[in-house]
């Protein structure tokens, strides 16, 4: 049992650093080609960010253990949308921008219920992965597209965050911004192998099923990124970097990653009755629930973050009594 806790224990470290490696590189490089930071910041670093999922959901798959795959997706966006949603606003109210309503909310939402529809016949196949990975392709085409016409406030933040610094480009050759990206790329690998035998040995050891390890502990370890990224923009007073990233990592987690996920698993992953019935349908809940919060007053409270990381709270006390 300690094995297992001390080889995810260093996974998830192992993926942390890993993701965060590759994302410097990643920005860096996309900057020297000429892409803007806004473009960088909603795509590269949200994908960068959900890299740990990625890595997670195709070592799970590949080792049979697809409940652990998809149970870290619906666990991940929970805990995207609830808990580091809701620490943000409790640090900082957050203002929704004009975009963000229009189009990033629709689309997280209608993500969560394609998952969900998808998922209904208690599997999800290579079919419904091209579907998941096409939809992400799609909504990258259109990210790029209007970033063209986002305001100058909003693109002065993602310029001020993701903008290659002076030092590194002076110093630095782009060669080491690759090699970062693929040595960050391959430490998220290895970390994702080591974590993912310490969770199902975790699972096995306390009685309970992949699923409930991936919603839970392989949740909120993969959602570090993500969280540091968003308080880090949050305590800087880049609102819109923020929920922007928070967004667009909650939309590529279900398109791109599980997509991914589905694909390289030749067989389709096999879901198990209480992630259909219950775990996938409260991220469905979540996400839509979302839509009124940001709608209403066009910003997240403080009063709103409290009541989102106490209802985090609930949930996780409602996973740990119901199944285990």
């Amino acid at each position: 049992m300690w094995v297992d806790a001390g080889w995810f224990v260093i996974g998830l470290a192992a993926l942390v650093l890993g993701a965060e490696v590759m994302v410097r590189g990643g920005a860096e490089v996309a900057a020297r080609l000429g892409i803007s930071p806004i473009v960088i910041g909603l795509t590269v670093v949200s994908i960068g960010t959900s890299l740990p999922e990625l890595a997670v959901g195709v070592v799970a798959a590949q080792e049979g253990s697809g409940a652990l795959a998809v149970g870290n997706i619906a666990g991940t966006n929970v805990v995207n949308l609830l808990l580091i949603l809701g620490l943000s606003a409790l640090i900082l109210p957050l203002a929704m921008a004009t975009r963000t309503l229009r189009f990033e909310l629709p689309v997280m939402a209608g993500a969560a219920v394609l998952m969900l529809v998808l998922s209904l016949d208690g599997e999800l196949s290579r079919v419904d992965g091209i579907i998941l990975v096409g939809c992400a392709i799609a909504y990258t085409v259109a990210v790029v597209r209007m970033t063209r016409r986002e305001s100058r406030v909003v693109a002065g933040e993602y310029t001020e965050t993701y903008a290659p610094t002076e030092v590194a480009t002076t110093t630095r050759p782009t060669w080491v911004h690759v090699l970062m990206m693929v040595a960050g790329i391959a430490v998220v690998v290895v970390g994702a192998d080591w974590l993912v035998d310490g969770a199902v040995g975790m699972a096995r050891g306390f009685g309970v099923s992949d699923a409930l390890i991936g919603l839970t502990v392989v949740a909120i370890g993969t959602s570090a990124p993500e969280l540091v990224t968003t308080v880090v923009s949050t305590v800087r007073g880049n609102r819109d970097i923020a929920v922007g990233n928070l967004l667009g990592s909650s939309i590529y987690n279900i398109l791109l990653i599980l997509g991914l996920t589905c694909v390289v698993a030749g067989d389709g992953l096999l879901l198990p009755a209480s992630l259909v019935r219950i775990d996938i349908p409260i991220m469905v809940a979540v996400a839509l629930a979302c839509v009124p919060i940001f709608v209403t007053g066009r910003r997240v409270s403080r009063g709103e973050g409290g009541a989102m990381v106490a209802i985090y709270l609930a949930y996780l006390t409602f996973l740990l009594v119901t199944q285990s």
